[in-house]
């Protein structure tokens, strides 16, 4: 086929627009691959609308998405790889919203954990605390040949930690009274295995302690969607009648039941031993308790919230009106 004359000076033309193009196309393309931030700027990029920090509600949604965080890293027992990527995702979150991190590293058994510490505030020191670790095996679970199995830890560990980060996330630091310290737990949860202690990372901060905690609020199996808690025998009354107060003016006294019901070995434990009012906020009704069905779908985000909002109205000291029960 021929082309006449007059086409294929079009037809050049066309070409000629097409390579420019291509080339221009091609000289995007690496400028976004390669490009300094300055430059990168300039680009067309996605964008997303971060979650307000500081000053903002509790919200369950965003605590329950820091349970999944921490599934998706499979059990965490002390010493693994999960736990320590689950230490370091901690951090990370805790430098976002601005904390000032304290690491307290210790020895177990020949085993290395860690607890941390988020620290903001000023005043008379409130600890706030849960466990990030779990249970290497799942001995309570009621199928046999599963107990040497471990425990996925949604609800025992991921509920707790994700309540504290969310509080990390949405306090006013304006607003506290006292010095707060978002404390992160590890090696709570390994108690009777090979000659292990329940209780080792909040042991290991009480016997180290340098500042006398005004008051010790441990956060511990919170998030079951059957949520009831009960307040706990162990607990010093005077903070657990404070909190249930607030949870009382907040509407959810069918959660907080003010009733005595469990004694409870958890890590409020050994600050009570040393004469630091303490308190522990467990739902121990809980069915799953070290079994492999501890799982996020057991977990639920209005439970999460209901616990994160009485702690932020206790930390921010907000006047709460009782509401009246009928």
């Amino acid at each position: 086929m021929r082309i006449p004359p007059s086409w294929r000076a079009s037809l050049k033309a066309r070409w000629l627009e097409g390579f420019l193009l291509i080339g221009l196309l091609s000289l995007l393309l690496w400028l976004g691959a390669t490009a300094t931030p300055m430059v990168r700027a300039l680009l067309p990029t996605p964008t997303a609308t971060p979650l307000p920090q500081g000053g903002g509600e509790f919200d369950g949604d965003s605590a329950y998405r820091q349970v999944a965080a921490q599934m998706a890293f499979g059990p965490r027992p002390t010493g693994s790889q999960a736990n320590k990527k689950t230490a370091d995702y901690i951090i990370k979150q805790l430098q976002i919203f601005g904390w000032q991190i304290e690491i307290q590293d210790f020895t177990y058994k020949g085993v290395q954990g860690r607890n941390i510490i988020g620290k903001a505030g000023k005043g008379p020191v409130v600890v706030i605390g849960a466990h990030y670790d779990t249970r290497r095996v799942a001995d309570n679970d009621p199928d046999p040949a599963l107990r040497n199995q471990p425990v996925p830890g949604a609800n025992d560990g991921a509920s707790g930690v994700a309540v504290l980060l969310e509080l990390a996330r949405v306090l006013d630091k304006k607003r506290l009274t006292n010095e707060v310290w978002l404390t992160f737990f590890d090696a709570e949860d390994d108690g009777h295995l090979d000659g292990w202690d329940f209780l080792v990372g909040s042991s290991e901060m009480a016997s180290h302690l340098t500042v006398r905690p005004e008051e010790v609020i441990v956060v511990d199996m919170v998030g079951d969607n059957d949520q009831q808690i009960y307040k706990e025998r162990t607990s010093t009354p005077a903070l657990v009648d404070k909190i249930w107060t607030i949870a009382a003016g907040l509407g959810y006294s069918s959660s907080f039941i003010p009733v005595a019901k469990w004694s409870i070995l958890d890590d409020h434990t050994p600050f009570l031993q040393r004469g630091i009012p303490a308190v522990d906020l467990i739902d121990f009704d809980y069915p799953y308790w070290h079994t492999t069905q501890d799982t996020a779908d057991k977990v639920s985000a209005a439970s999460l919230e209901r616990i994160g909002r009485v702690l932020q109205a206790l930390l921010e000291n907000r006047q709460i009106e009782l509401q009246t029960i009928s």
